[in-house]
């Protein structure tokens, strides 16, 4: 009996060594912090870093809304195919969202990719995972030269080692959030490509300005390096227009901070799908981005992350219908472009055509 004992722990022992190794060795979970980086961290992210893992900061947190109250009735699946159109990638001043929150922005004469996923399923390994519903009418050969690549956070849905490999050969700069560089150095070959920022830190591409904002939401790719990587949202600024990319977050006052900082927001895309009770903390329901609207005075909301995956339970249109009408409660805009099409920033109140209604 006891030596049973002993085999069944060395067993066990071995497992779970195992499994670490692999979590350590395969290249799809990314890399891990040092000691000399962490002690970076907490000399540039001083308030939520607390040199071990990143939070976010108390005084921002916020009452959100209290249930989800799902309106569609739809599968969380479309039946048919959507409609994906052929996108305008040379016309500059324009913004073509390519599924999911993979969007494309031609801003002052520069080209930005946000969480660029390309692959069939959002996980580490394509043979296992959420599968694509709808694909992109263009892939990475189809895609121009790219100025900057930006990384939200390192969840499978939006930073797929195969998609940042395939991108390196036309992309000069890769600007992630803290801790993300050390996934994206295992995948590049020329590191000097990767830029680490924290938040309210910039760079600048021309008459382009990209900050690094802040988000709240769970980080990790490998299962033991939960919060270890800093999540964020991507505010771009340039000729009079301000656009921002929300990421993945709960809801907070990280909103009202970052208008208090630069003003209103001319472009507001929160990505507002794949909600759940059970994760509320750090994924807004549609009624909330509604409110974060309102805290950045946005002038238009264009909703993202839906429309290519299923990672949680409601309708897949339930996050555009919702989003819809709590900002139309408050006399906020909402633009809808199809997957795929181009949307030229001037004049983008003109795309209001509720597309998802004619699909079951």
């Amino acid at each position: 009996m006891i030596r049973a004992l002993i085999y069944a722990s060395a067993a066990i022992a071995l497992f779970v060594l195992a499994v670490r190794l692999f979590l350590r060795l395969h290249p799809v979970f990314g890399g891990r912090t040092t000691a000399a980086d962490r002690a970076d961290y907490l000399a540039r992210a001083a308030g939520y870093f607390d040199g071990s893992q990143f939070f976010y900061p108390a005084e921002w947190v916020l009452s959100g809304v209290p249930e989800n109250r799902k309106r569609s009735k739809k599968q969380t699946a479309p039946q048919q195919a959507l409609p994906v159109c052929q996108p305008d990638l040379a016309s500059d001043g324009a913004v073509t969202w390519l599924g999911h929150s993979t969007v494309l922005v031609r801003m002052c004469g520069k080209t930005v990719l946000i969480d660029p996923v390309f692959s069939r399923r959002g996980s580490p390994f394509q043979w296992v995972g959420p599968k694509r519903f709808t694909e992109p009418s263009v892939g990475i050969s189809d895609l121009p030269p790219i100025d900057a690549v930006l990384i939200t956070h390192d969840h499978y849905d939006h930073l797929d080692m195969a998609s940042i490999k395939a991108l390196e050969p036309k992309t000069a700069l890769f600007l992630v959030p803290l801790g993300v560089e050390k996934h994206v150095m295992r995948w590049v070959k020329e590191r000097s490509k990767i830029k680490a920022l924290a938040w309210w830190e910039h760079c600048d591409l021309g008459a382009l300005e990209i900050v690094c904002v802040p988000a709240n939401h769970h980080t990790g790719r490998a299962m033991v390096d939960w919060k270890q990587t800093l999540p964020c949202a991507w505010l771009l600024r340039g000729g009079d227009r301000q656009i921002l990319e929300s990421s993945d977050t709960g809801f907070g006052g990280h909103f009202a901070a970052i208008r208090e900082r630069f003003g209103a927001v001319d472009l507001f895309l929160p990505d507002c799908g794949q909600y759940n009770i059970n994760w509320h903390d750090w994924h807004m329901f549609p009624e909330e981005g509604a409110r974060a609207a309102e805290m950045l005075r946005a002038k238009a909301v264009m909703p993202i992350h839906w429309g290519a995956f299923v990672l949680s339970d409601h309708g897949w249109d339930d996050s555009p219908q919702r989003m819809t009408a709590a900002c139309e409660e408050k006399g906020i805009e909402v633009v809808s472009p199809r997957l795929c099409e181009t949307m030229p920033l001037q004049g983008c109140t003109q795309f209001q055509t509720r597309w998802w209604r004619n699909y079951e």
